[in-house]
C-alpha cells in the first residue's frame, strides 16, 4: 500500500507532511511517495529540503520524532522531486540530498506538472544519487520501447497511467 504526503505541490510544512506520513504508515502504509517543497528548493533553502526529507525518512523506518511516539514501520520513502521545474544544477542537489537524507528512492514527477520523466534525467540521477538510492521513472512512459529504455537506464521502478493502452498496443503487434 502506497500513499502520499505533501502531494500534489509539497508547499506545506514539513509538521504537516510528518503528520500526513504517520497517518498513513500507522494505517498500514508501506510506501510513502512524499513531494519536496519546490519553491525551498529554488530559493536554496537546501538545509529545509533536507531535514523535511529526513524527518519522513525518520517516520517511515520509525524512529522517534519530536512530532510524536514512534511508529512501528518498515516503509519506504520516494522522493518526488518534480523534474520538470528543476534546473539541471537543482536535480543534482536533489540526488545529494535524497543520498543524504536516506531515502530509497529518487522518483521524476508526481504526473500533475507540465512533464513527466526523460532519458536525460534518469541517465542524470544515474550520475548522482548514492549507490543505495533507487530510481522511480514516473509520468510520460507511453509504449513499451519507453519502458525499457528507462530500465535500462537504471530506474528500477516505472509509473505511468498508460498501461493498459501500452499492454493493449503491444499485444497488438
Amino acid at each position: 500500500v502506497a500513499a502520499v504526503a505533501g502531494f500534489p505541490l509539497g508547499a506545506m510544512s514539513t509538521a504537516s507532511k510528518v503528520f500526513e506520513a504517520r497517518e498513513a504508515v500507522e494505517a498500514g502504509a508501506s510506501e510513502i511517495d512524499m513531494v519536496i517543497n519546490v519553491g525551498a528548493l529554488k530559493e536554496g533553502r537546501y538545509e529545509y529540503v533536507l531535514h523535511e526529507i529526513a524527518a519522513l525518512v525518520d517516520v517511515c523506518h520509525g524512529y522517534p520524532l519530536s512530532y510524536g511516539e514512534p511508529v512501528e514501520s518498515g516503509a519506504l520513502l520516494k522522493v518526488i522531486i518534480e523534474t520538470c521545474l528543476l534546473t539541471e544544477e537543482e536535480k543534482i542537489v536533489m540526488c545529494r540530498l535524497v543520498t543524504e537524507a536516506g531515502a530509497e528512492y529518487i522518483k521524476t514527477s508526481t504526473g500533475f506538472s507540465t512533464a513527466g520523466a526523460t532519458r536525460e534525467d534518469i541517465a542524470l540521477f544515474a550520475k548522482h544519487i548514492g549507490k543505495e538510492v533507487k530510481m522511480k521513472a514516473a509520468g510520460g512512459i507511453s509504449s513499451v520501447a519507453d519502458a525499457e529504455d528507462f530500465v535500462n537506464l537504471g530506474a528500477s521502478r516505472l509509473g505511468t497511467s498508460r498501461i493498459v493502452k501500452i499492454v493493449k498496443a503491444n499485444e497488438n503487434k
